[in-house]
C-alpha cells in the first residue's frame, strides 16, 4: 500500500439512522448508515468522519466526489488500494 493509492467506492448513504455505521454489501458497493440528518451537507460530514475513522485514514484521505445530494456517492480514498478498502469495511461492518 502506497501513499500514491487512491481508490474509489460506491456508496448507499441513509441518513438519520439511530446509529452510523457501515451495514454491508450494496450491489458493487457498501450501505452506509449516518446518523446526522441530510441538512446543509451534515450528512456528507459526518460520512467523511465515519469512513476516515473505519478505514484508518485522515479525514483528508476521503473525499467525496459524486453525489453530494443524493444517496448514492461515491468517494475516493487515498493512501488506500481496493482490495484493502474492501477488507477494512468488511472488518468495519462486521463490527456493528
Amino acid at each position: 500500500m502506497t501513499a500514491l493509492a487512491r481508490t474509489r467506492i460506491g456508496l448507499r448513504v441513509s441518513p438519520g439512522a439511530a446509529r452510523s455505521g457501515v451495514v454491508g454489501r450494496h450491489g458493487d458497493g457498501w450501505k452506509v448508515r449516518v446518523a446526522a440528518p441530510a441538512e446543509s451537507g451534515k450528512a456528507n460530514d459526518a460520512l467523511v468522519r465515519l469512513l476516515a475513522e473505519r478505514l484508518g485514514l485522515p479525514k483528508t484521505g476521503v473525499e467525496l466526489v459524486s453525489g453530494h445530494t443524493r444517496r448514492d456517492k461515491i468517494v475516493e480514498l487515498s493512501g488506500i488500494d481496493d482490495a484493502e478498502a474492501q477488507r477494512r469495511l468488511a472488518k468495519a461492518e462486521e463490527a456493528r
